[in-house]
């Protein structure tokens, strides 16, 4: 592949290299940066409560390193202040060297009118004032988090440490059990980067230019959508955010490209490996339809008897492409694949491969395959399986 210049014109093929190595799926990972690493190369690792093999920010790292330690995430992400929790492409994990160029949103939530969640007078000053004396706490160590069982249901404690959190006087320092522990920003950001100084233009500059690098390549609606930007943002400050106009192949839509990402071609190691429905490499639906040809939807939210794919349907990765998709649950030390769909023949040794990787980094022995879309390939893929599991 010859290296394209700027203001290039990329085949479809190039386009999809470039993405896989600017997500960290195509060459050798940099295992001496590890977690934290792989945090900054993408910018943004989304949360998100469903946990099947494990939840969606470790399953992120997973697919790029292999079998990082579950402990050695979460930790590499919350030891010594390195990241905060915000919302970004929806809740993230987010470098802490990013806090100041978020100033833009936190302004837009202070100056938003209209709530869902109404403040009770006094709770934001009670909530603030405990956690400068007792933090940091959870919300229900705050006085509780819901008034009643239903999930919308929030106590006044929870209504005003969440708007807290959005008004930037409070950050998330950790996930315990699922639940934020909250704590004044002004301790858990560092001194340097604890202001709102940056006006909004520089912001979105700065999140245009990482969302173009975390991308390689993409649309005005792909940059858009990776931090979740308006579009009319980007077209303000795109011509001065150092990425550079594209055209792709097949796209049918103007492109801009990291211009690291065009000086040399993506070559090396490709990853096989199982994605969670939420990484950024496929999180947005018409983006990874344009790259892969691959419709991907997560079914969690879809009725039972509606479902095409299953539950947590997890996108199988190998060779640069999507060759099939398993929905997996667990059993004790059994990783069980619940419903598997291969693209062919050709996906088996690769999809076989991904679950025995997945089965070991949770602990799992065995794998027990239970229905697989193609009969005749499902004895195949347990064969696969069973010597690799030995």
């Amino acid at each position: 592949m010859t290296t394209p210049p700027p203001n290039a014109d990329l085949s479809a093929d190039e386009a999809r290299r470039i993405a896989l190595r600017a997500q960290g799926f195509l060459g050798a990972p940099d295992r001496r940066s590890g977690v934290r690493g792989i945090l900054r190369h993408l910018g943004a690792i989304q949360l998100d409560t469903i946990s099947v093999l494990a939840r969606s920010h470790e399953l992120v790292p997973y697919a790029r390193l292999g079998a990082v330690g579950r402990k050695t995430v979460e930790d590499a992400y919350w030891q010594d202040t390195h990241s905060f929790e915000y919302w970004s492409h929806a809740a993230c994990i987010l470098p802490i060297e990013e806090w100041p160029h978020f100033a833009f949103r936190r302004r837009a939530y202070r100056n938003r009118p209209h709530w869902n969640h109404e403040l009770p007078d006094g709770a934001y000053d009670r909530v603030i004032k405990q956690l400068r004396s007792e933090g940091p706490l959870t919300a229900t160590e705050l006085g509780g988090a819901k008034k009643t069982s239903d999930w919308w249901d929030w106590s006044g404690s929870k209504v005003a440490v969440e708007r807290a959190l959005m008004y930037g006087e409070v950050v998330c320092v950790e996930r315990r059990g699922w639940k934020r522990l909250y704590d004044l920003a002004e301790r858990a950001v560092p001194g340097d980067l604890l202001h709102d100084e940056l006006d909004d233009t520089e912001c979105l500059r700065r999140l245009v230019r990482l969302a173009g690098r975390s991308l390689g390549v993409g649309t005005r609606a792909d940059i858009a959508d990776y931090h979740r930007l308006k579009g009319e943002q980007v077209d303000a400050v795109i011509a001065d955010s150092g990425l550079v106009p594209v055209s792709v192949e097949g796209w049918g839509k103007p492109a801009w490209a990291d211009p690291a990402a065009l000086q040399t071609p993506p070559r090396g190691r490709h990853r096989t490996t199982l994605l969670s429905p939420f990484d950024s490499l496929i999180w947005e639906r018409a983006r990874t339809e344009r790259i892969f040809g691959f419709t991907h939807r997560l079914e969690a939210y879809v009725p039972k008897q509606k479902r095409v794919y299953g539950y947590f349907a997890m996108p199988v990765l190998a060779g640069g492409r999507l060759v099939g998709r398993v929905d997996p649950a667990r059993e004790g030390r059994t990783l069980v694949a619940k419903q598997v769909t291969l693209d062919g023949p050709k996906a088996v040794p690769a999809v076989a491969q991904a679950l025995a990787e997945a089965a070991t980094w949770v602990d799992c022995t065995d794998v027990r395959v239970e229905r697989v879309d193609t009969p005749d390939l499902r004895e195949p893929l347990a064969k696969e399986l069973a010597g690799l599991l030995g």
